[in-house]
């Protein structure tokens, strides 16, 4: 069976495929101080309690955009899983030639997010990640990475928020009953999820018209995607284990 890890600012995901069946997927926090030893029993920990023996894992592939974990962590899935990880970097096999001016800036998730968009759903096409940042990449028509754009992302515009308003409470991100909001909880919530849905909307149509690509497909992924694709008919998909899907992808591509 395939490990896929997906290691982001805020959380890592796991997900287990057996071939491609996607098993289960998972969630652990990024923490920076974490041990070899305490990455691998956690990850151990999860998939035992999930009744997924960790013994049957037999690859495992991990996209990270925290490179201070990325030591710890492929010690412990060495140690623990007996598996020396793929990782998604430089030179690795994807199937999207990236054409824009410095490639090499291009982050291992969107990568990954752009080859599983070309390959599951075809090009051209538009894919929104909404984690902690949002970001929106074009791969055209023959899987060139053409384009990115990067905006905060809805959590990280929510701190932003309460942390830098004194008078601002921590809230739980949802769309309220009205845009007409008459009290602070639902003006908050106003202001960010109809902001996200206009964020959104807006950069697609302005991605279709400089790019002339009138006839492309927008697929959407990450935590609070689901809240912004229910409310929009500018996003075609959404598909919450698009990256994982990914990482199985580019594995296949470069498994011996």
């Amino acid at each position: 069976m395939l490990l896929t890890i997906d290691v982001g600012n805020t959380n890592i995901t796991l997900g287990v495929f057996d071939k491609e069946k996607l098993l289960g997927t998972f969630r652990m926090t990024t923490k920076r101080s974490r041990t070899s030893d305490e990455y691998g029993f956690t990850i151990c920990g999860i998939l035992e309690h999930r009744n997924i023996s960790s013994g049957k894992i037999n690859a495992v592939i991990v996209a990270s955009v925290v490179p201070d974990i990325m030591h710890s962590l492929t010690s412990g899935i060495i140690k623990y899983l007996d598996v020396r990880p793929v990782i998604v970097s430089a030179g690795i096999k994807t199937g999207i030639r990236i054409v824009t001016e410095n490639p090499k800036e291009i982050g291992p998730d969107r990568i990954v997010d752009a080859v599983a968009g070309y390959e599951m759903y075809g090009g051209p096409v538009i894919v929104v990640d909404f984690g902690t940042a949002t970001t929106y990449d074009l791969i055209g028509a023959k899987g060139t990475f053409e384009a990115g754009i990067t905006a905060p992302g809805i959590e990280t515009a929510a701190r932003s928020l309460w942390g830098g308003a004194a008078m601002l409470p921590a809230i739980e991100i949802r769309k309220p009953d009205s845009i007409l909001a008459k009290e602070t909880i639902s003006s908050m919530q106003a202001g960010l999820v109809y902001g996200a849905i206009g964020q959104t909307e807006y950069i697609i149509r302005k991605i279709k018209e400089e790019s002339g690509y009138d006839n492309v497909k927008v697929v959407a992924t990450g935590g609070l995607g689901r809240i912004i694709s229910e409310e929009t008919d500018s996003i075609d998909v959404y598909d919450p284990e698009l990256t994982l899907s990914g990482l199985r992808l580019i594995y296949n591509k470069n498994k011996k």
